[in-house]
């Protein structure tokens, strides 16, 4: 089981916390730990690290877009400490998904959980309106072609677009969306457990892992960010 403060390291949005539901007329969007569903054909603590990597992606994903704020994972911890919430939830109903999202203070929340049967891979998102505690969709990556896990980067993109839309926004321009990395599946997994490790408080094996991160993929920003921190340099 990860370390109580494990998922909180994963929330690293690029954007700055809003104190407000919609600051500057954005909508801001907390995204709570995911749940593994049942995962088979891989070492059980990759599947550990997917439950805080995953977050994260989606996170800096959703913060790629001008009309969306990502609440950081400082404005998340502090949200389910008030909640007195575990930080080791990982399933979490609607109820309390708003209660986070209030404290947090998103208008929307997002929650789910993901499944890899031996390499394919499924994401089930909720989205939650934090104001009327409705969830508003239910999004998956439900294309048959789209649900191998080496597509993992697009199968993560094809839920943040779907969670954009769900909360109104319109798609990023297509000079925007044209940009997206195409991070392969083995710079994922690694910077996941380094995220996983550095909750841990193991910063030895976290920074070894952001290295292998950059290694199979040298242009991750995340990855590097985290280097950086875990050998304080």
């Amino acid at each position: 089981m990860p370390h109580p403060h494990g998922w909180t390291v994963a929330l690293l949005a690029a954007a700055v916390a809003a104190p407000l539901q919609a600051q500057g007329g954005k909508a801001t969007i907390a995204v709570l730990p995911f749940e593994n569903g049942g995962s088979y054909g891989q070492d059980k603590e990759n599947f550990d690290a997917l439950e805080v990597g995953l977050p994260a992606l989606l996170a800096s994903t959703l913060a790629e877009h001008p009309g969306a704020r990502v609440v950081d994972r400082g404005g998340l911890r502090d949200a389910m400490h008030r909640q007195q919430l575990d930080a080791t939830t990982r399933r979490m109903d609607a109820a309390s998904a708003t209660q986070v999202g209030k404290a947090a203070g998103a208008r929307y929340v997002v929650t789910g959980s993901f499944a890899d049967f031996y390499g394919k891979f499924r994401i089930n998102a909720r989205v939650v309106d934090a104001e009327s505690g409705e969830i508003l969709k239910v999004v998956s990556n439900d294309d048959p072609k789209l649900q191998d896990r080496a597509q993992l980067a697009a199968i993560v993109q094809l839920v943040g677009d779907r969670v954009i839309a769900s909360v109104g926004l319109p798609p990023l321009p297509a000079e925007a969306a044209a940009r997206h990395r195409a991070v392969p599946t083995e710079a994922i997994t690694q910077f996941s457990r380094g995220v996983l490790y550095e909750g841990r408080g193991d910063a030895s094996k976290a920074a070894e892992a952001y290295q292998r991160a950059l290694t199979a993929y040298p242009d991750y920003p995340e990855a590097r960010e985290g280097l950086t921190r875990t050998r304080g340099t």
